[in-house]
């Protein structure tokens, strides 16, 4: 089974981190990649660009609308991802909690939907 974790973060509070506090979550994840590689279980993982970046698209009676900035209104903001192969929500809910920025953010757990005739990747 597919899981998608997505991990949500205040992008103000790692501009406050020190370097030093920055490198060391980045090893932390680089450790959980490798053993995500090695267990076959790690499909894609990427880090988005800062919210200011976004932008929103929207179609109403055949209207296209384009905002800057994403939909969602709140300190927490999708920062990236991690697509990974579980065999159970169980597995997928233990690795999101091994993610370093699991204690101060949120990561939410979705299975993806395995739709007959999609491309796999």
């Amino acid at each position: 089974m597919k899981y998608l974790l997505l991990c949500y973060d205040d992008h103000a509070g790692w501009a406050k981190m020190s370097e030093s506090d920055q490198q060391q979550i980045m090893q932390q994840v680089g450790r959980i990649l490798d053993e995500l590689k090695a267990n076959g279980q790690l499909l894609s993982v990427s880090q988005l660009q800062p919210t200011s970046s976004a932008k929103s698209v929207r179609v109403r009676n055949n209207n296209v609308m384009i905002t800057d900035g994403p939909y969602a209104e709140t300190r927490e903001q999708l920062g990236g991802y991690f697509l990974i192969d579980a065999p159970n929500l169980d597995e997928a809910i233990r690795v999101a909690g091994r993610l370093p920025g699991s204690p101060r953010h949120t990561i939410e757990i979705r299975p993806v939907l395995d739709i007959p005739g999609l491309p796999a990747r």
